[in-house]
């Protein structure tokens, strides 16, 4: 019997179709090893030595894999190739104490029974180069959060988490944000005509400068402006110049991690915890049903930046562009895309398994995100592999009593990969170039139908989407591909950063967070030094460097800054900014200020302590400490509260009632009726992950708390943890927190963190 240890319990039931009964395939579940939660757990001294110890709660799993492993004649380890699966596997072999002369690593860059197959024909060694990579990492990150989060707690605000590359991209934002309110717009004018020919076709032309030369001239005032429309108003407009000619438009590559990202976030509105989510669903394997091969791997490792597709993918590619759209579809020669000279280049491009699964015709055996997901990867992998597309572009110019005027046009002679795809940008595209322009001849004189001045504004720049931030940190070479979801994801659950629609907006703690850290630890926020961090990762990955040689390089600057930091910053230098609220305090009258307790916000007296005077922020806001007798006299006089829905046993109203285990909501009718609802509790703001329902907080029979899904029954979840407003930066899935523990983790992967 042989052993198959893959990360996913989803991959494994892919996997397990693929092999025969002579392996047996489980999943480790992610990590089952890390660093201490409640220690450093990093020896400086010793070489920076790391000292693992075994997941709380996952005793049992790790305990079953080592019978398991004991069983078997051969173990193949098979989690994610990358150096996070190289460094579970390296872990497993730990942990479960397996004899190394029976244990192999094996990786695929697709779910499929080819490439699983020959995996095990072609097992290899646990790659040390690539642990050590990891392990860097996770040091790093590691030294930074436990020596630098302590500063920040007596200098910003408690419970403050510091991270690495984080508070580089929470800088980003904020710097973004400072050029924002910095900017001061200029007035610019331009002027256009509207032009008529003798078949009565019209279009507009643009002003673009003077003759003689033909300059281009830029129009700051409205003077200038109404000049040139008081020339050429009643005057006709001489065609001067018209150039033909045919441009060539290629194709976009395939798909990289952060091309992906892009992507997803321009047209399906998708942010990157969710398309990385999803992207390891189609990874992993989805169930097709037996017509289609059943349970299948759609796409191949969604953690890449390389652009190379293996021969027999292109080959799948030109045979079905050649049978669906023709001959004159495909390029004389294959197409071939040049990685970027920074890519690790360890995996292919982004692309579908297996080209004859159109997206089409699984539809109904996807979600709508998997479809939607899968359909983008699968045109623009079939797309790179096209004929350029052919435009016909014309640009005339026109002379109207010495001014001269630009009009262009294109229109698409062939569209060659057009045809399938078509990449989009953060850049809004000029309406002028993708307008069709009439037959116009040099020397033709057109009426103008009309003529107008416009004034305009130049704008600041646009605040960063995580499209176009996950394109500046690529060009800086800030983190890798793999790493962007988790950092974008870190800064906005520690309250670095807010989103307004698309975009990302610092919150004043992420500027004072800033602030300091650019004052006090100005190489941490260093673009480019973080960017040649990863790149002495890179090198101890390809066994050009040490782990102990660059974590001693980077921990001898840093605790430099950390000392000289602790001496010259001074306290209340970097205070968050006061909040105040409308709310005057009727103990001393000042104006109270917003304060966040392990509740949430609340208005607080700013004369604390000589008046501890707290309310509750809203419109009905009240002492959060009311006393015995207001109370009482509040419940006496307050009118009984209707529910906002009916009885669904009887149809009469619903009313709010209290009894021992908190509110709920009462038919009218008891005790004839006896129907019931618990009321939703506010200070639960998470949603049901199976019905979208609101989460309530309930007693059980021995008084102890637990949460459930207010649709009860019709919804049957329940957990004993309690279940965070967050999704998990790894799977998407539903984060929760232990009871009287900072631990906060995920219940479908590896992902944890403290809180």
């Amino acid at each position: 019997m042989n052993l198959v240890i893959v990360e996913s319990p989803t991959k494994s039931n892919t996997i397990k179709n693929y092999l025969g009964s002579t392996y047996k395939v489980v999943a480790s579940k992610g990590h089952i090893r890390d660093l201490p939660k409640s220690t450093l757990g990093i020896d400086i001294e010793d070489n920076f030595s790391a000292h693992y110890i075994n997941i709380r709660g996952k005793g049992d799993l790790i305990r079953e894999l080592k019978k398991e492993a004991k069983r078997a004649d051969k173990v193949f380890l098979a989690p994610d190739p990358d150096r996070e699966g190289e460094a579970i596997s390296w872990h497993l072999v730990n942990a479960l104490e397996i004899p190394r002369e029976k244990v192999k690593r094996i990786t695929f860059n697709e779910v499929t029974k080819t490439a699983v197959k020959d995996a095990i024909k072609h097992p290899r060694d646990i790659d040390m180069d690539l642990v050590n990579a990891q392990q860097t990492r996770r040091i790093l990150d590691r030294i930074v959060g436990y020596k630098l989060s302590p500063f920040l707690w007596k200098n910003v605000k408690s419970g403050l988490s510091a991270g690495r590359v984080q508070s580089v991209v929470t800088r980003i934002i904020v710097e973004r944000e400072e050029e924002i309110r910095a900017f001061v717009p200029k007035e610019f004018w331009t002027v256009d005509a509207q032009l008529v020919t003798d078949k009565n076709k019209e279009f507009t032309v643009h002003y673009f400068g003077e003759v003689p030369g033909s300059k281009k001239r830029e129009l700051t005032n409205g003077g200038e402006a109404e000049n040139i429309v008081r020339d050429i108003k009643g005057r006709d407009f001489k065609v001067t110049e018209v150039k033909k000619s045919t441009k060539y438009r290629t194709p976009a590559p395939p798909f990289t991690t952060s091309t992906l990202q892009q992507e997803a976030s321009r047209k399906l509105n998708f942010q990157t915890a969710k398309t990385m989510k999803v992207a390891q669903e189609l990874y992993e394997g989805v169930n097709l049903g037996h017509q289609d091969g059943g349970v299948q791997g759609l796409i191949t490792y969604m953690r890449t930046d390389s652009l190379r597709i293996s021969a027999e993918a292109q080959e799948s590619a030109k045979k079905y562009i050649v049978e669906k759209y023709g001959a004159e579809f495909y390029p004389e020669s294959t197409r071939i895309y040049k990685s970027k000279a920074n890519a690790q280049d360890a995996h292919e491009a982004i692309r579908p398994s297996n080209v004859a699964l159109d997206p089409a015709r699984i539809r109904k055996q996807l979600t709508q995100d998997q479809y939607r997901l899968y359909k983008l990867i699968w045109d623009r992998f079939l797309a790179s592999q096209m004929q350029s597309a052919q435009i016909a572009a014309v640009n005339c110019a026109f002379e109207c009593a010495g001014h001269v005027f630009h009009a262009a046009g294109n229109t698409v002679k062939f569209p060659g990969f057009l045809a399938l795809y078509e990449e989009s940008t953060d850049e809004p595209e000029k309406k002028e170039e993708k307008d069709k322009l009439p037959p116009i001849s040099e020397g033709d004189s057109l009426p103008a139908k009309s003529v107008n001045a416009d004034q305009h504004f130049t704008e600041p720049p646009a605040r960063y989407t995580e499209a176009s931030l996950v394109k500046f940190l690529e060009e800086k070479g800030i983190g890798r591909p793999s790493t962007y979801n988790t950092i974008i994801t870190i800064v906005f659950a520690r309250g670095y950063v807010s989103r307004e629609g698309k975009s990302l907006v610092p919150t004043p703690l992420g500027e004072i967070t800033t602030k300091l850290m650019k004052n006090a630890f100005p190489d941490i926020v260093d673009y480019q030094y973080t960017a040649q961090m990863e790149e002495k990762l890179d090198d101890i990955e390809s066994g050009k460097a040490s782990l102990e040689s660059t974590l001693s390089d980077f921990y001898n600057g840093f605790s430099r800054e950390l000392e000289n930091a602790e001496k010259t910053v001074k306290p209340g230098e970097y205070e968050l900014p006061v909040e105040e609220t409308d709310i005057i305090c009727e103990n001393c009258g000042a104006k109270m200020v917003v304060k966040t307790g392990r509740f949430g916000k609340f208005a607080a007296c700013p004369n604390y302590p000589k008046c501890r005077n707290t309310k509750q922020l809203g419109a009905a806001a009240k002492p959060v400490k009311a006393t015995e007798e207001k109370e009482k006299s509040a419940k006496e006089e307050k009118p009984l509260e209707l529910a906002p829905f009916k009885c669904d046993k009887c149809g009469a109203d619903m009313v709010l009632r209290n009894g021992r285990f908190g509110a709920f909501y009462a038919c009218v009718n008891y005790p004839k009726c006896r129907n019931t609802k618990p009321k939703v509790s506010t200070s639960i703001e998470a949603k049901c992950p199976k019905c979208g329902g609101d989460i309530v907080a309930k007693r059980g029979k021995n008084r102890s708390q637990f949460y459930s899904c207010s649709n009860y029954p019709e919804c049957d979840f329940s957990s004993w943890d309690f279940p965070m407003n967050e999704k998990c930066p790894e799977c998407g899935e539903m984060l929760y927190k232990k009871k009287g523990k900072d631990t906060v983790f995920c219940k479908a992967c590896k992902y944890q963190r403290d809180n």
